[in-house]
């Protein structure tokens, strides 16, 4: 089984937002025994919550559930474990690699790395934000788990 882990900062926004969105991709191409789903922070300020209701909202305006998520931080299993290790910015990303043992670190990427319409490097935290920050926050995540996918299926060779 191939295993995904998005990473943000608190995994309350960003990163359950892209289980989320990708859960469902998976699930619509009938790939849940192939390709495995999960979330972390790189913090442990919201270990044991659901996602920020903003996060729960948008993504139910676009048919996504994350209801049922629960806040945990990145683990030192999950280096080993993860095949995909995906940050949403470049804190994420200097303290993952800082964290991962040096033959994991390859596998520490960008999400938007896989974006196929975003040419942006990291997905803003909406958390503090205003306005539509949560809905240019899903557009970015929706666009590259779609070229996520896309990659892991040709790479791995999946129908």
């Amino acid at each position: 089984m191939i295993r995904v882990l998005f990473i943000c900062m608190g995994n309350i926004c960003r990163s359950p937002t892209a289980h989320g969105v990708f859960r469902q991709l998976v699930l619509e191409k009938g790939l849940q025994s192939e390709i495995g789903v999960d979330s972390a922070g790189t913090h442990a300020y919201h270990v044991g919550r659901q996602p920020d209701g903003r996060s729960m909202e948008t993504a139910l305006k676009r048919g996504i559930d994350i209801r049922d998520l629960v806040a945990r931080r990145v683990e030192a299993s999950d280096y080993e474990e993860f095949d995909y290790l995906l940050v949403m910015d470049k804190d994420n990303f200097s303290i993952v690699n800082y964290e991962a043992p040096e033959r994991y670190r390859s596998k520490v990427k960008y999400l938007l790395d896989y974006a196929t319409k975003c040419a942006f490097k990291e997905v803003p935290d909406p958390y503090y934000g205003e306005g539509n920050g949560f809905e240019r926050v899903i557009d970015m995540i929706e666009d590259a788990c779609n070229g996520l996918l896309i990659e892991i299926k040709e790479k791995e060779r999946l129908s």
